[in-house]
């Protein structure tokens, strides 16, 4: 196989990273959720005043899989890094790309000085939830997940 290439997104991966977003949520049975543009999503990765980060993971020239991360603040712990998606294509996993996207972010985390970093992951992903036990997560089951939708 040949290298895996982890690298920091730019502004022309956005497409394809659109694209493993839109096969997440595929995976999850929730296309239908996925309402953000290209558009929308360049500028607030790139634009005047950016709201996310990333990792891409290339193989062959092609974005294969990506950690995408914002800012979050805890009034108990201060800065913390929010994952919000680590996604790699379904021909690939099981390849070590995802663990390089996660060690990539959880070292981006550190070197900012963030303290700790946060995500979900849904109850019936086992692969997932297999995956991230690695790293001695604590799982809560305390807080329920809640969104109000802005129309």
């Amino acid at each position: 196989m040949e290298e895996i290439v982890i690298r920091k997104a730019v502004q022309q991966d956005c497409a394809s990273m659109l694209e493993l977003i839109k096969e997440l949520a595929e995976y999850e049975k929730a296309l239908h959720e996925v309402t953000l543009t290209l558009e929308q999503f360049i500028e607030d990765g790139f634009g005047e005043n950016p709201v996310w980060g990333a990792f891409v993971a290339e193989f062959n020239r092609k974005i294969v899989g990506i950690s995408l991360y914002y800012d979050r603040y805890s009034t108990w712990k201060g800065r913390r890094l929010y994952l919000e998606d680590l996604v790699v294509t379904e021909t690939l996993r099981g390849k070590q790309i995802g663990k390089k996207l996660f060690d990539a972010t959880l070292g981006y985390g550190k070197s900012k000085q963030y303290s700790g970093m946060v995500f979900q992951v849904l109850n019936w992903n086992e692969p997932a939830i297999n995956f991230y036990k690695k790293y001695s997560p604590k799982f809560d089951d305390e807080w329920f997940n809640v969104s109000i939708e802005f129309k």
